[in-house]
């Protein structure tokens, strides 16, 4: 039995002993982090109000039955049964364009996913019903999905994962957290399944207009019409979460389908993809452009520590960490090898090739630049060079590959295509006439989402090395013109800019604060976790302010906390106070 305290002052069974209930730290918090804790909170709330704050919770009766079982052990295989019957009819709905290939009851503590997610062999989840599904909009279509539903803590919500690069499966990795949290959550492949390369696409247009906004839609539809027919309720509230190209995907939501969600995250999204395919191949181009100009990896260290050493201190601080790159005026000429050829200096070709990859490419007739290049001062992290441009071992980084699947396959549709011959000129306009439309995500008219109520939080690492940072700004600052001014916006956008963070995650800057990939901040609250913020702004119009990020040391959680740092408002910035540690975000205010 557990002892609940009700305010005298509460009326039982209103609307507003309800609200009451709800905004009780013990009944809001995300996740419930003790059982006793959950049952205490949703007896309270059913005793208050019986169905009316059921429907407001999304306490069904999965969710009683499930209470019985923490008070009454001995019904366990009654209700694991009861469960069962209940997720497997499922199998039998009819969603329009969707089959359901599978519905299972999954028990706690039980599920075992593929090795290639880098997931434990057993994963320590509540139980849920797991349901399998095909869409299949247009007869070339084949998209699977998948949808996790609580069956004894579902917190009201729905939240869908995005991707990552070209997709092609299901995001189990983060699916994880969220359904720990409580949520109904969905992913899909968006419509492919991944191989050595994205033939997928050649001959197949209706495939790509899957991969770059249809899968995601219909797959936002499908999981609503199954949430409403398992809990007998819809969702509360809908969002969206999504990282590099789950940014994009993020980003497509709330200018092309304003309606399929509540709330919405867009972590370093890929969203102007043409033209990033674009900076990528510029990259390729600059470091193979003789076997002289390829920077290896031996010599990053060198290159990130001389930009280091011009730029770190400009914002005041010396933490290793540049606080905002555009005040940085690098030239990696300083480096010129004045003797021999070793690790601590670059060849003539070198540096030609470093100042391209910081500049970004450019229309060669006119001047016009087409993507913004990359920031210096990370260049030696594991997650920034190595990983995205010139490869652990000098074979080049994964922008080669993904830029040279993408020419290939989506618009040369030949395989044998070279990657020397891309013309920055011409090839530009001819790609951005073909696959725009269907795969940027750069429309500014946000207004229809605005007028929905929609809430849009966009993150960006300033020391990502996959997507320039500086393209979330150009994105933010085109919206800002659509609509009439940043005061037209800040209702329902913000953009946080990440210092020192690589690619979604990581980096040597304070990089936890809640987002796709990351580790779980030090609190989960709205100061410090990025989905807690978007629930606190869409379903109480608190908007955020700062939100703190956390460095744990090695980035591992179980290890003590390194630093923090305020996130700012973009065009807020952290600025220390000069007084107290550095390494404390108490000791900086946003200007």
């Amino acid at each position: 039995m557990y002892a609940i305290q009700i305010p005298s002052q509460m009326h039982i069974g209103s609307q507003h002993g309800v609200a009451q209930a709800l905004r009780s730290r013990s009944c809001i918090r995300k996740p419930l982090l003790h059982k006793a804790s959950k049952i205490a909170c949703a007896g309270l709330l059913l005793f208050i109000a019986g169905p009316l704050t059921a429907q407001v919770m999304g306490i069904t009766n999965h969710t009683a039955v499930d209470r019985k079982i923490a008070k009454d052990p001995g019904a366990t295989d009654a209700v694991a049964i009861a469960q069962q019957s209940s997720c497997a009819k499922l199998k039998v709905l009819k969603i329009a364009s969707s089959t359901i290939t599978s519905a299972m009851y999954v028990p706690a503590n039980s599920l075992k996913l593929p090795s290639a997610e880098g997931l434990p062999a057993t994963i320590h989840l509540p139980a849920f019903c797991r349901v399998q599904g095909v869409l299949k909009p247009t007869v070339d279509s084949f998209i699977k999905y998948e949808l996790w539903l609580p069956t004894s803590s579902w917190n009201g919500r729905f939240e869908q994962v995005g991707n990552g690069g070209f997709a092609g499966r299901i995001r189990y990795k983060f699916m994880v957290p969220e359904l720990r949290n409580g949520f109904a959550v969905a992913s899909t492949d968006d419509g492919h399944t991944n191989g050595p390369d994205q033939s997928w696409a050649i001959g197949h247009p209706q495939k790509v207009i899957d991969y770059g906004y249809r899968a995601v839609h219909d797959t936002s539809t499908a999981s609503k019409s199954i949430i409403r027919a398992f809990y007998n309720q819809a969702a509360a509230y809908s969002y969206f979460n999504g990282c590099s190209d789950g940014g994009r995907e993020a980003l497509m939501e709330a200018q092309r389908f304003p309606a399929d969600f509540n709330g919405i995250i867009a972590g370093a999204p890929a969203n102007f993809w043409t033209h990033l395919m674009m900076g990528m191949v510029w990259n390729e181009q600059a470091l193979r452009k003789t076997p002289a100009s390829f920077v290896p990896v031996s010599k990053l260290p060198a290159l990130q520590a001389s930009a280091l050493a011009a730029c770190d201190a400009l914002d005041g601080v010396k933490d290793g960490v540049i606080e905002d790159p555009r005040r940085c005026h690098f030239d990696p000429a300083v480096l010129l090898c004045k003797g021999a050829d070793g690790p601590d200096c670059l060849t003539a070709p070198q540096v030609t090739a470093v100042r391209k990859i910081y500049a970004g490419p450019r229309n060669p007739r006119t001047k016009k630049q087409i993507y913004p290049g990359l920031e210096p001062g990370a260049e030696a992290r594991s997650l920034n060079w190595p990983l995205w441009i010139t490869g652990k071992r000098s074979e080049g980084g994964a922008q080669f590959s993904v830029g040279n699947m993408f020419f290939a396959d989506m618009v040369f549709e030949n395989q044998k295509w070279d990657f020397r011959t891309l013309n920055f000129d011409q090839d530009v306009a001819m790609t951005d006439a073909k696959l725009a439309s269907i795969l940027n995500s750069t429309n500014p008219d946000l207004r229809q989402f605005k007028a929905h109520g929609g809430k849009l939080i966009q993150y960006h690492g300033w020391a990502d090395s996959g997507i320039a940072p500086l393209n979330s700004i150009h994105y933010y600052q085109s919206v800002v013109r659509r609509m009439g001014g940043a005061k037209n916006i800040q209702s329902f956008y913000r953009l946080y800019m990440v210092p020192g963070m690589s690619h979604c995650y990581g980096g040597p800057g304070p990089s936890d604060f809640g987002g796709i990939l990351q580790n779980r901040p030090q609190h989960s609250d709205a100061k410090h976790d990025v989905v807690d913020a978007l629930m606190q702004w869409v379903e109480h119009d608190v908007a955020p302010g700062e939100i703190i990020a956390t460095k744990f040391k090695d980035d591992n959680p179980g290890k003590p906390v390194v630093s923090t740092r305020p996130l700012c408002p973009y065009p807020k910035e952290a600025k220390w106070t000069g007084k107290g540690s550095t390494n404390d975000a108490a000791n900086f205010v946003c200007n």
